[in-house]
């Protein structure tokens, strides 16, 4: 009796936290993000950190029975499609690794578990609410754009990450000081940069754009220049902000 009593509570409470869940966040949306393969991931993370020769950048789409394109692929079936895994794991790793850079340097405390986090979801929200605003002041409009945006946002700490761990090795734990930490800071930034200046491309400089009544318009000229001047300047003066920030432990 017991052991059913237990069974049943846990499957009405379950169906109570999906339910709740759902009225926030489109699960199966969030599930397309989370569809990965060892391979696309050991692939996407070089495809971060060396992306000099990467072509294309499209995303590939579903081709229906008529002939038309429908809706992207997941990760899984496309290198260029954003994942929410890497950007986790990374965000993660992050966390763990400056926190044990700390331990190594004589500085741990336990708070710095707390603190770092608290650190890198502020600047990952302030990166959110900032490009919302750009977009939604350039009347960029896409279903899926704040998921995607979310995606993008968590690259930059593979690039913190690799900065902190060679700089750790190479300065004999001095931290990220000296030639050799800027070296590979400058390189991680610009590899970050021309990552998202390419990827974003198809959310911030779409080639046609609806109304408010489902009308597709082409984007104006005036209006395609100020989004690539908004792409520009958040790929490379606001990345460098904030990737600047996270390496200064």
């Amino acid at each position: 009796m017991g052991f059913q009593v237990g069974q049943t509570a846990l499957k009405h409470g379950s169906e109570y936290v999906e339910q709740n869940f759902n009225r926030y966040v489109n699960v199966s949306a969030l599930k397309h993000y989370f569809n990965v393969t060892n391979g696309y991931v050991v692939n996407k993370l070089f495809l971060v950190l060396f992306p000099w020769r990467h072509k294309p950048w499209s995303r590939k789409q579903s081709i229906g029975p008529n002939g038309q394109e429908g809706w992207y692929l997941p990760p899984r079936d496309d290198l260029n499609s954003p994942d929410m895994y890497i950007p986790l794991m990374a965000l993660v790793t992050y966390i763990l690794l400056s926190t044990t850079l700390a331990g190594l340097r004589g500085a741990f405390q336990p708070e710095l578990l707390g603190s770092n986090f608290g650190w890198a979801f502020f600047i990952v929200i302030v990166e959110i609410l900032g490009l919302k605003l750009g977009c939604y002041l350039l009347s960029i409009s896409n279903e899926s754009q704040l998921l995607d945006l979310v995606a993008y946002s968590g690259y930059k700490f593979v690039g913190v990450i690799a900065t902190l761990i060679v700089s750790e090795i190479v300065n004999g734990g001095k931290g990220t000081g000296g030639w050799v930490g800027w070296t590979v800071f400058t390189y991680a930034f610009l590899a970050n940069a021309l990552f998202l200046l390419r990827s974003l491309k198809y959310v911030l400089l779409p080639e046609n754009t609806t109304d408010e009544r489902g009308t597709m318009q082409t984007v104006a000229r005036s209006q395609k220049s100020r989004r690539t001047q908004f792409l520009f300047l958040y790929s490379y003066p606001v990345q460098l902000v904030f990737m600047w920030a996270l390496t200064r432990l």
